[in-house]
């Protein structure tokens, strides 16, 4: 079945060292919290929280990124992978996601699909939106 959703998600931890080779290269840690803006209500129920964690690696603001998610509803959990490119020109990152386990009346659920994050309206703040096919 084919799935949308939107998140705001916000950072609540992050760890930058500079790697010192070229101007403006970093290596980021990032913890981010988020909750559900658009969604449909599926199998497992509401929507609780959803945290991911995540890598980065950026100079001048543009890089790879890779991480994980988890997404908890009513009756169950979603973990995820991600991995994407950050655009400091367009400030957007764009990639894909691949389901790796499920709990509760998700435990055998398959995903995959794209992802978009854009900037929010306030510092730390930004727009996940998911776009994917799931099977259960």
């Amino acid at each position: 079945m084919k799935r949308k959703a939107k998140y705001r998600i916000v950072t609540i931890q992050r760890e930058m060292l500079y790697v010192g080779d070229e101007v403006d290269h970093t290596l980021t840690l990032t913890a981010m919290e988020g909750e559900a803006i658009e969604y449909q209500k599926g199998v497992a129920g509401e929507f609780v929280s959803r945290r991911s964690v995540g890598f980065h690696d950026r100079i001048k603001g543009s890089g790879p990124m890779q991480g994980y998610a988890v997404t908890t509803f009513e009756e169950g959990q979603v973990y995820s992978r991600y991995e994407g490119q950050r655009d400091a020109k367009n400030k957007t990152t764009t990639g894909t996601w691949k389901t790796y386990k499920g709990v509760g009346k998700l435990k055998n659920i398959k995903g995959q699909g794209t992802f978009k994050v854009s900037s929010g309206t306030k510092p730390d703040e930004y727009i996940l939106e998911i776009d994917g096919d799931y099977e259960l």
